[in-house]
């Protein structure tokens, strides 16, 4: 049998933030078996944020998105497999099988798969211009595409669809965003935020189509030059951007037969999955959320890919585990920055603190007297206290928060 703790090796499949933090973690609090990591992507781990902005524009160099420099895993002695996909998992074995037909061993195993650009069953779908965004290699292709500024269409209104709705525009794009819902980031926004967001982009030129569909991309030979909505109407542009979602990448997990449900490999709350032997951590993972009493959500966020990074190290390395947060969230804009903490849906009622009119402001969500999410917009003071409150899960007065004359620090302290 092989020996489980801190002296188990460990192979990490997944080089994004989350399989990243994972081996970072492991040598931070002396786990001296071998680490490897392997990733279908020929880069070291990275963050992908800045790809729909800074580095979208040209702001960023390549090297800056690396969470530690190449030389960092090999004085940490942690073995790099890029560029190497996985074909599957043997479980009673305890090996995975590359690609390329070699097999690595591990005592535990980390999926950090993430996810997948979700796909338009459209004609024309497959056409020159047409992109997709999710690695450095996506970012490469589309800002090169937007180098010559000309017509984009942004297909969703999601966060990826805002953030590259606004590197274009920036860049001197004329911009079109579609999106099927009535409404800026539909799912995760309240009114006043996705209200002012509209107002930001059209502002800087960028026109908006809501509740449409894409029934068709249009070709001029093999390049598109327009987008068909389903009333008929159509864009004409020079390149597309869908932006309609992501789906998990557990086809790994699934083959394996490990437990998957809506979307992702279930895990507990230390990461583990059906296997206890392997971990589920990231985008991938439908994990019990303690700020959601225990409910099983799968969330797409930096923050929950550390978090869960961290849970999984401790485990492996049998340190502490780390003080867990609620879910907090952030998007750079133009001049804006939204920080969000909480889910806006588990709530049912708002209090607006500031001003949308000079672009700095936030939103309280409340549930009876506890406070479940805050929005804020260029309002870092708000978030920081919002973010303490919803933690700390403590009946707050709601005349308090909504009288503007008290300061922020005072209401979370008022009863």
């Amino acid at each position: 049998m092989r020996i489980e703790g801190t002296r188990g090796s460990v192979v990490i499949v997944g080089a994004g933030h989350a399989g990243g933090t994972v081996a970072m973690e492991l040598r931070a609090a002396g786990h001296g078996a071998p680490v490897t990591i392997v990733g279908d992507e020929p880069h070291v781990p990275y963050q992908r944020p800045p790809l729909s902005k800074a580095f979208l524009k040209g702001g960023l160099p390549e090297e800056k998105l690396e969470l530690r420099p190449r030389a960092w895993y090999a004085t940490h002695d942690v073995d790099l497999r890029l560029g190497e996909p996985v074909y599957a998992i043997d479980r009673a074995a305890r090996r995975l099988r590359l690609c390329g037909g070699e097999t690595l061993a591990y005592d535990h195993l980390v999926l950090a798969t993430g996810v997948r650009p979700a796909r338009l069953a459209v004609p024309g779908a497959n056409l020159e211009g047409v992109h997709h965004l999710r690695g450095i290699a996506d970012a490469r292709r589309l800002a090169t595409d937007l180098g010559g500024a000309g017509r984009l269409v942004v297909v969703g209104a999601g966060f990826t669809g805002l953030e590259v709705a606004a590197s274009a525009a920036t860049l001197g794009c004329a911009v079109t965003l579609v999106a099927r819902g009535h409404k800026v980031l539909s799912r995760v926004a309240s009114a006043p935020v996705a209200t002012f967001l509209r107002a930001r982009h059209e502002a800087a030129g960028v026109a908006f189509r809501f509740g449409a569909d894409v029934a068709a991309f249009l070709g001029d030979g093999d390049r598109v030059a327009g987008v068909r909505l389903g009333d008929g109407e159509v864009l004409a542009c020079d390149r597309v951007l869908v932006a309609v979602g992501a789906e998990a990448n557990d086809d790994l997990a699934r083959r394996a037969g490990l437990a998957c449900a809506d979307g992702g490999i279930v895990v507990d709350g230390s990461g583990r999955t059906s296997d206890p032997a392997i971990f589920a951590i990231g985008d991938v993972s439908v994990r019990p959320l303690p700020y959601l009493g225990g409910r099983l959500v799968r969330l797409e966020s930096v923050h929950n890919a550390l978090e869960q990074a961290r849970i999984a190290a401790a485990v492996i390395a049998e340190t502490p585990p780390p003080r867990l947060e609620p879910p907090w969230f952030w998007s750079d804009q133009y001049d804006l920055k939204l920080q969000t903490v909480g889910l806006v849906a588990e709530a049912d009622d708002l209090v607006l603190r500031g001003d949308p009119e000079i672009g700095r402001f936030a939103v309280f969500h409340l549930a009876g007297d506890r406070l479940r999410a805050v929005e804020a917009i260029n309002a870092p003071l708000d978030f920081a206290i919002g973010k303490q409150m919803v933690a700390k899960d403590a009946p707050i007065s709601r005349d308090a928060l909504a009288d503007p004359s008290v300061n922020i620090r005072a209401v979370a302290t008022a009863h």
